[in-house]
């Protein structure tokens, strides 16, 4: 039986919680990631233009120096695209760098009837973390 518009979204808001907490908690088994998942980040190995594929190979290549580096994680808000296949999740991450910094993220997640992230994109600016002090 196909969920209802309501049960999709519930599930796609857990999904996308399930991220952000894995942030926060530094746990890399919090985000339900689905084993061929996709992602594309601007500080993953290569950038975002790389495709980095496989469960197994996010936790190699872009989680591993993650922990060391996450402070606070604040969420904000959820938006889901017209067929229910996706949702963006904003939030602020602190980046514990010395200074720390803040990066204002919007997270893009595809995800499968089972609930798991089959593609990611993050967006936002990586300048505070590539550049410190580019404000100033």
């Amino acid at each position: 039986m196909a969920m209802s518009d309501e049960e999709r979204r519930g599930k796609l808001r857990s999904v996308a919680l399930a991220y952000l907490r894995g942030l926060e908690h530094k746990d890399f088994e919090l985000i339900p990631y689905a084993e061929n998942a996709q992602l594309r980040a601007p500080l993953a190995p290569g950038g975002v233009e790389q495709l980095l594929v496989g469960r197994e190979r996010l936790q190699a290549d872009w989680w591993a120096p993650m922990p060391s580096l996450l402070g606070r994680v604040e969420p904000g808000g959820l938006y889901y695209n017209e067929d229910l296949t996706g949702v963006v999740a904003e939030a602020r991450i602190e980046i514990l760098l010395d200074p720390p910094v803040w990066l204002r993220v919007a997270d893009r997640f595809r995800v499968d009837d089972e609930g798991r992230i089959v593609e990611q994109v993050n967006y936002f600016d990586p300048r505070d973390v590539t550049n410190p002090g580019w404000r100033s």
